[in-house]
């Protein structure tokens, strides 16, 4: 039995938890408040922050985990380097993880590997911003270069948007680094997350492209698979497989592109399950999740099925505490339809509460639907 630590606790943690429990596995969550999702379904549980290197430090000294596993970007990853080398080991490295929580970094990497990127640049103040927005060209896409989930991500049109922009991003940073990515608006004709599977064992596996919608850089709604010409597959393959390999390890990276009428564009990637992956719960028969966890374990994956499938965000309106939810039954009386509550303690405005998922013909607007159905009462 693999003993994981897992960092992060939230509603991906908590998919990857039962998919490791399955399997076998002992499973430490951690997180910087008690009562998080994957706390529920796992053997023990740790709140610290994990920014701070101290209790981080002990989590590990104490469980002396076969696997440390971060399921979020605010780490304080130089521990997780140090560790690393005392003979631990990191999924799928100390060093992906290093990379991948700062967008700046990972970014450097694809660039220094030829690979394709938005034409982009960092500020570390209003006025850094405002110069090399004007660089590079309005419209210009602006990020903290540490965040989750699409906090803290706007568009600027013009000089006028800049200051707005940079308290934007300032407020929805994570971490201890005041610093945003500024890159070039690329008009594209959708976006993807390519599921890239690193084996221990075997060759690396891609999952059928994901389609998905954003607001407030936030994802809302995903569906697998998204139609896309086998030339350009094959090249947002060919990007995945070079970056993938080159961050190491084992185990599931979500890597996002644009696709234009012209070619496709590295974005961003993440070494562990994609929010907009939550649609393989119900199109795959092996979710993200699983996915994941037979990576990291060494075990075989014989196939990957992808039939039609959907999912859409179900969110909280108003802060809160001890949510309740409405129309779940009305939901659920749809053919294919599943829902999954992912048990947050609190709620904001905003916050992802619940997932509504649907699979087969006209998965997208069945799953919305379903989503639209149920709200959440604090």
């Amino acid at each position: 039995m693999k003993k994981i630590l897992l960092l992060g606790s939230g509603e991906l943690g908590k998919e990857f938890v039962i998919s490791a429990k399955r399997l076998g596995c002992y499973v430490v969550a951690c997180d910087s408040y008690a009562g998080a999702p994957a706390m529920q379904v796992a053997d023990e549980s740790c709140v610290f922050s994990m920014l701070d290197e101290a209790p981080l430090r002990a989590a590990i000294a104490q469980h002396k985990p076969d696997l440390i596993v971060p399921e979020i970007e605010a780490i304080r990853t130089e521990v997780l380097l140090e560790v690393e080398k005392e003979g631990f080991e990191v999924i799928p490295s100390a060093r992906a993880a290093n990379l991948t929580m700062n967008r700046d970094r990972i970014r450097d990497v694809a660039v220094g590997l030829g690979v394709r990127t938005a034409k982009f640049n960092y500020a570390e103040s209003a006025d850094e911003l405002l110069a090399q927005a004007n660089a590079i060209g309005f419209p210009v896409v602006i990020k903290p270069v540490m965040s989750s989930s699409g906090k803290g991500q706007s568009v600027a049109k013009t000089a006028a948007d800049i200051q707005t922009s940079w308290d934007y991003a300032c407020a929805g940073m994570r971490g201890d680094r005041k610093k945003v990515i500024v890159e070039e608006f690329i008009n594209f004709e959708f976006e993807i997350t390519l599921l890239t599977i690193r084996q221990r064992k075997g060759p690396t596996l891609f999952c059928e492209p994901i389609g998905h919608v954003q607001e407030r850089g936030d994802y809302q709604y995903s569906w697998q698979p998204q139609p896309m010409l086998p030339s350009y597959l094959k090249a947002a393959h060919d990007m995945a497989d070079k970056v993938t390999a080159d961050l190491g390890g084992a185990g599931l990276f979500g890597v996002e592109f644009f696709v234009t009428k012209d070619e496709v564009i590295f974005s961003e990637l993440s070494p562990r399950p994609h929010d907009t992956g939550m649609v393989t719960m119900i199109s795959q028969n092996l979710s993200e999740f699983d996915l994941h966890a037979r990576a990291i374990l060494g075990l075989p994956i014989a196939n990957i099925v992808c039939t039609e499938g959907a999912s859409a965000v179900v969110l909280a309106t108003q802060d809160g505490s001890n949510p309740t939810y409405t129309g779940v039954a009305e939901a659920l009386s749809e053919p294919d339809v599943d829902v999954r509550i992912f048990g947050k303690p609190t709620t904001r405005p905003y916050r992802r509460m619940a997932v509504a998922l649907a699979k087969n013909a006209n998965a997208l607007a069945r799953a919305r639907a379903a989503a639209a159905k149920i709200s959440v009462v604090v």
